[in-house]
């Protein structure tokens, strides 16, 4: 009896298990491995989560948006109606429409370029404001992977980062009001 207590003790020891411990150190132990995966999968999802969050605007930035969003469905709406008018009533469709072809060349050339130039000045800003949050995602993946100073202390310190308007100081100071926490 005091020799087989004596081997398991050598195996086992006083309250370890030293087979478990000996194969942990050749085989990741499942149940840790899993919570780093797991861990790994919340932060990146926090990350995600922080890169596509919606910037909060202004009830007027809302309705200037919502309000250039009406010109498309508007024109392509309206020239349904154009069908459906032209089959509903083909002489009063035909009168409009010789009144439209009375219209001077250099209006139809003017109308033109305002339709280009407004929807090119809308796809142009809403380019250039892609490009924006892109930039300002570079800013801050690039504050994160830079190491924190010795006088930062806190979850803060990594993820201030510059300002993206360091010249301008109103634009500083909108961006900051904008974007605190």
């Amino acid at each position: 009896m005091g020799l087989i207590q004596g081997i398991t003790k050598l195996l086992f020891g006083d309250g370890r298990n030293v087979v478990a411990e000996t194969v942990e150190v050749f085989r990741e132990s499942a149940e840790k491995g899993a919570q780093r995966n797991a861990e790994a999968r919340m932060a990146a999802m926090e990350q995600f989560a922080a890169e596509f969050a919606h910037a909060r605007r202004s009830g007027f930035d809302r309705f200037v948006d919502a309000l250039n969003r009406l010109p498309r469905p508007m024109l392509a709406l309206g020239t349904i109606g154009l069908f459906v008018s032209a089959m509903a009533n083909p002489a009063w469709f035909a009168d409009r429409m010789l009144g439209v072809a009375l219209i001077p060349e250099p209006l139809w050339w003017l109308m033109g370029a305002i339709v280009s130039f407004y929807f090119g000045a809308r796809y142009q800003a809403k380019g250039q404001e892609f490009q924006r949050s892109v930039a300002q995602t570079l800013v801050l993946g690039e504050a994160i992977r830079k190491p924190a100073r010795e006088d930062d202390h806190g979850p803060e310190a990594i993820l201030k980062g510059p300002t993206p308007y360091p010249d301008n100081a109103a634009l500083a100071e909108w961006w900051s009001l904008r974007h605190a926490a």
